[in-house]
């Protein structure tokens, strides 16, 4: 397994954006319980959010993600996923 840097820019409202929230979070407890997601959250002085996930590659971290209710609603205006080596830290290998 594999650890990657996700980002999401939002490009909507946060008014609407809130309006899918409550499923985008039901989705990211799914992923966090089965493993995949060890971190996310919000950025505080901008419209966007930081993800961490452990996934077998790229392609497969892609289709997952392709499955947030933030993506399929056109929430995210874009996404970037870079794999990361954390070195020290809770995430270490």
């Amino acid at each position: 397994m594999s650890t990657f840097v996700v980002t999401y820019t939002y490009g909507v409202d946060p008014i609407e954006l809130n309006l899918i929230r409550p499923d985008h979070r039901i989705w990211l407890g799914e992923q966090l319980e089965a493993k995949r997601l060890l971190a996310s959250g919000p950025m505080v002085d901008r419209q966007a959010a930081l993800l961490i996930f452990e996934s077998d590659s790229i392609e497969e971290l892609n289709a997952l993600l392709d499955q947030d209710p933030f993506e399929i609603a056109g929430m995210i205006s874009e996404r970037t996923i870079e794999q990361w080596n954390p070195v020290f830290g809770p995430f270490s290998k």
